[in-house]
């Protein structure tokens, strides 16, 4: 069976502060307007049979502000980054360069206690396989843009390095066709403005 899967990048927490690992913040009112701004040019989006999100609270009041409704699935959760959670990048590089270096290099490493790269991916994959759907039904997903990355990753049977080589804009979507383990990917843009 074949289907089609929307993902729609969740909007974005308070720029002010960073990009921060295992951002749990809701939306800021910046990000709730931007959702809102983009919510006509998604609305054919919400005709999808099954509508989903990431656990996150950015990710659901995205889904919310677009007006998808959408029901959160626990393996759509963003990156486990152990105790990096809460932290940017600066800080932890200030203070574990080392464990950077080494996390960056190799997919396979967690020296923040969490989740591997390879791990997340496939995680994310496997929720992608697995999708209960009538031959040609709409899904659609609203996740966290790290959540994206590993979903396009996983789909096109990248390397998992190749995940640092993707870029996610909030509020972006790409469709992703097909059936467990054969996805096509087409980009369809960026809403954000």
């Amino acid at each position: 069976m074949t289907f089609r899967l929307t993902l729609v990048a969740a909007a974005a927490t308070s720029g002010r502060l960073g990009e921060r690992f295992g951002d749990d913040r809701p939306l800021d009112p910046s990000g709730r307007r931007a959702a809102e701004r983009a919510a006509p040019g998604l609305l054919p989006l919400a005709a999808a049979e099954l509508r989903y999100c990431s656990p996150s609270p950015r990710s659901r009041e995205t889904g919310l502000a677009l007006g998808f409704t959408p029901l959160a699935q626990l393996a759509l959760r963003d990156w486990d980054m152990g105790r990096w959670s809460g932290r940017t990048l600066a800080d932890v590089m200030a203070r574990e360069p080392r464990q950077v270096d080494a996390w960056l290099a190799d997919p396979r490493s967690a020296p923040h206690g969490g989740e591997p790269l390879v791990a997340f991916i496939t995680r994310v994959g496997r929720w992608l396989d697995t999708r209960p759907a009538e031959e040609h039904a709409k899904v659609l997903a609203v996740a966290d843009p790290w959540v994206v990355r590993a979903a396009l990753t996983y789909a096109i049977k990248a390397p998992p390095h190749c995940y640092w080589n993707v870029d996610v804009a909030p509020l972006s979507t790409v469709a992703l066709t097909g059936r467990a383990g054969q996805w096509r990917l087409r980009v369809e843009g960026d809403t954000s403005g």
